[in-house]
């Protein structure tokens, strides 16, 4: 017979912790109950050490999986903890089985399954804890969990088409970076052997490769100490509020790049903030949980703007329209959306809208980024090669 370690808590409010043997878990609850305890969690003896060392990440497809099958057992009728009991069982993610376990435990206990699920922030957004409680509260929790799935398959898919915008220009600067340095430690200073032997006086682009080439081979220590000390500061100086929002304000700038990031940020912001709604949420929580997830400074701060704007009896539209960062046209659409009481749907439509402007940036992007990179790569290796051969035409036309 397994035995199982709990932990409840007696009328007079004192914790206790012992080992029971039961045959299944909900024996042991019976047994706890008829004992007056009210149960915190309970854990498998056998299972304790185990669950230790499984915890690891829970992707977004893990989080997606989940709330499409739980969605799907609380609309046929199965009771909430059974249905969390069956995800727990058939779970291939390890962590994911740790926490939806800890979950039934809270929900055992009397907690909300919102309350239960806000427990364990790293699998669950403050979005995902605030659309749940939104579905119990309302008796449509099958409903949003599903609405919740969908959104945030979109959402994932829009942040992997920005991110997928950054390989591209990141692998092509790390292959011209090492090309370089190849040149630079390993065949220029043949070069520079050749041309000492001859004596012949070097032109200005030949000595300042050869300056470049044993100042790396000298000092490389200094080079990889100065790139770490820089991405070091960078990230202390974006860590702070000022930093964030100097260079968030930025990257909106930048031309091309400035464009994508705007647009997937108005795509996000206008989804989450209608999916909010749409669930039952109050515009003002709506609102500062979009915030959170704006994934930039300049558009977090003017969202929050928007929510303090409500609170004082005003409209969202106006606060957006003086940041200078949402175009005007989502600007008109959220201003008829409120006039007409339909804003969630109004803001979907922006969302699927801004979706396809997305693909259409990234699209933009890769094009302009190719022939750039190429033309960089050709510059510059191209530029130190030439540099490299001039002092041996030089030496051709004094020997004709």
């Amino acid at each position: 017979m397994p035995a199982f370690t709990y932990t409840a808590r007696a009328l007079n409010g004192d914790l206790k912790t012992a080992t029971i043997e039961a045959p299944n878990r909900d024996e042991v609850v019976t047994q706890l109950r008829r004992q007056r305890l009210n149960v915190v969690k309970i854990d498998e003896a056998k299972a304790v050490a185990k669950k230790k060392k499984n915890s690891g990440k829970i992707s977004m497809r893990d989080v997606v999986i989940f709330t499409r099958q739980f969605s799907t057992m609380i609309n046929a009728g199965l009771p909430l903890v059974q249905a969390l009991d069956i995800l727990a069982k058939q779970s291939e993610n390890p962590a994911l089985q740790e926490v939806t376990l800890a979950v039934v435990f809270d929900v055992e206990s009397g907690h909300t399954v919102a309350d239960a699920l806000g427990k364990h922030p790293k699998a669950f957004t403050d979005l995902y804890v605030n659309m749940v409680a939104a579905g119990e509260a309302g008796g449509i929790l099958d409903t949003i969990l599903m609405r919740l799935a969908t959104f945030m398959e979109k959402n994932d898919a829009l942040v992997r088409k920005v991110k997928g915008a950054m390989i591209y220009p990141g692998v092509i600067s790390s292959v011209a970076a090492i090309a370089i340095c190849v040149l630079l430690i390993f065949v220029i200073p043949v070069f520079e052997k050749m041309f000492a032997s001859v004596g012949l006086a070097l032109p200005m682009p030949t000595r300042v490769v050869i300056a470049m080439s044993k100042f790396l081979t000298g000092y490389w220590w200094a080079v990889i100490a100065l790139g770490f000390a820089g991405v070091w500061s960078f990230k202390k100086y974006y860590a702070t509020n000022d930093g964030k929002l100097v260079i968030d304000r930025l990257m909106l700038k930048m031309p091309v790049l400035g464009d994508v990031l705007r647009k997937s940020a108005v795509s996000r912001f206008t989804r989450t903030l209608g999916t909010l709604i749409g669930s039952g949420v109050s515009i003002l929580d709506g609102l500062e949980i979009t915030a959170k997830t704006a994934g930039n400074r300049v558009i977090s701060d003017a969202i929050m703007e928007s929510r303090t704007s409500i609170a004082g009896g005003e409209t969202i539209a106006a606060p957006l329209q003086k940041s200078a960062v949402f175009p005007p046209m989502v600007i008109s659409m959220i201003a008829v959306g409120e006039q007409t009481g339909g804003l969630d749907e109004m803001l979907s439509k922006i969302a699927d809208f801004y979706d396809e402007e997305v693909d259409a940036a990234v699209s933009n992007l890769l094009s302009l980024m190719e022939p750039v990179m190429i033309v960089f790569l050709g510059v510059v290796v191209g530029g130190m090669v030439v540099a490299m051969y001039l002092p041996i035409f030089d030496m051709i036309n004094a020997v004709q």
